[in-house]
């Protein structure tokens, strides 16, 4: 995958590549990026979204879901995994705004 960052992010830490956050580590558990087309893999072998309790609910961030237990054993999974992770948070950037151009007078 290349070069990884790791930064503080919350009460856990955030896996960065490229500017791009596509996992984190919170509380021992490792969290990665879905989207609509990777999302049923993960549910589909039990994986739950991230959640975290507030004083009124608990709220679901449907955006990052538990690595596959299995994954976590098997070095070139854990990295087939991470890379569809990445590739699920590069296509939920949003596209840079763009200035209005100034015309001269």
């Amino acid at each position: 995958m290349g070069p990884i960052e790791v930064k503080r992010f919350f009460g856990g830490f955030g896996l960065v590549q490229a500017g791009v956050q596509f996992a984190f580590v919170m509380k021992g558990t490792l969290y990665l990026r879905v989207d609509d087309t990777t999302r049923p893999e993960f549910e589909r072998l039990g994986a739950v979204p991230f959640s975290y309790a507030t004083s009124a609910s608990t709220v679901k961030v449907a955006s990052y879901y538990e690595a596959p237990v299995d994954a976590l054993e098997d070095p070139h999974a854990l990295r087939d995994w991470a890379t569809k992770a990445l590739a699920s948070a590069l296509g939920a950037r949003k596209p840079a705004r763009r200035k209005p151009a100034v015309k001269a007078i």
